[in-house]
């Protein structure tokens, strides 16, 4: 006997919202994560405990539009309608690149890998150098969060169950800043990552203004420290050795993967510390 699922599907925001706070719900956009984390024997419908509720044709979350010079992208945009829109950083999308099979990008959503909150999220580490903040919204109005505080840990968020997170917002980047995305995986897509490294620099007549670095699958959360970043700015290009070595040292303290199925804990480590080792360099951005 098939265990019934209640499933909702409501044509606007507000009405979806209204739900949420009345009940505790599964929230599926594309469900290319959900329907594999609770997928069952070969025909049978997958067991998710909750009733569930549908948002991925809800107009209010596939909007992409600037304001204020700042990107705000709906949650429920999917890939390929990121790859395809003209707004989207170059860097965001060559990451997206490299993100399953074009069927899983046309399902997949920006929002749903944040909320799904893997260690091996291929997003994550970019949106963590573009200091992203979420909007998260509720019956009871709006909330602002930093991605790095609303991932919390795997499959761990700050959300409340009657909130849904509607918009990704980016702040303004100036046009001179360089943002690098690096996955290192069995293939070039179509891969979970093993390894994946984001980076971010504005350099001003020889000197780093402003330098990010974010590391994901090898903690439980994205790794990255504002405090060592802090140590490299106001430093001239390129940088010395010493100061290289000095945040390679740094970090190697703080990555703490582990071995899985996919790769051992000394693999990840040392592929993380020559990407880092390769952006510090800086040879990308020096004239030739």
């Amino acid at each position: 006997m098939i265990e019934k699922i209640t499933a909702y599907r409501f044509e606007r925001l507000d009405e979806t919202l209204s739900q949420l706070n009345r009940e505790d719900c599964a929230i599926i956009a594309g469900g290319t994560d959900v329907m594999v984390l609770h997928k069952s024997r070969r025909g049978v419908p997958p067991k998710i405990p909750k009733p569930i509720v549908f948002i991925n044709h809800l107009s209010e979350l596939k909007q992409v539009y600037q304001h204020h010079k700042d990107l705000h992208i709906g949650a429920c945009c999917t890939y390929s309608e990121l790859l395809e829109n003209p707004l989207i950083p170059f860097a965001l999308k060559n990451a997206i690149k490299t993100i399953a099979a074009p069927a899983i990008r046309n399902r997949g959503t920006l929002g749903g890998n944040i909320c799904n909150a893997s260690p091996a999220g291929d997003m994550l580490p970019l949106l963590y150098v573009y200091n992203a903040k979420l909007l998260l919204r509720s019956v009871n109005g709006d909330r602002m969060v930093a991605i790095s505080d609303f991932i919390q840990g795997p499959r761990q968020v700050q959300r409340f169950h009657n909130e849904m997170v509607t918009e990704i917002i980016l702040p303004f980047v100036l046009e001179d800043s360089h943002v690098v995305f690096e996955k290192v995986g069995n293939r070039n897509a179509d891969a979970i990552a093993k390894v994946s490294f984001a980076g971010f620099v504005r350099i001003s007549k020889g000197r780093i203004d402003d330098i990010r670095f974010a590391f994901g699958a090898v903690g439980p959360t994205m790794v990255r420290s504002i405090d060592i970043e802090k140590k490299l700015v106001g430093k001239t290009i390129p940088l010395a050795d010493a100061d290289i070595a000095e945040i390679v040292a740094a970090f190697d303290k703080i990555i703490r993967p582990i071995d899985d199925q996919r790769s051992t804990a000394a693999y990840r480590k040392t592929v993380a510390l020559h990407l880092l080792r390769y952006f510090l360099s800086m040879k990308q951005y020096q004239p030739n």
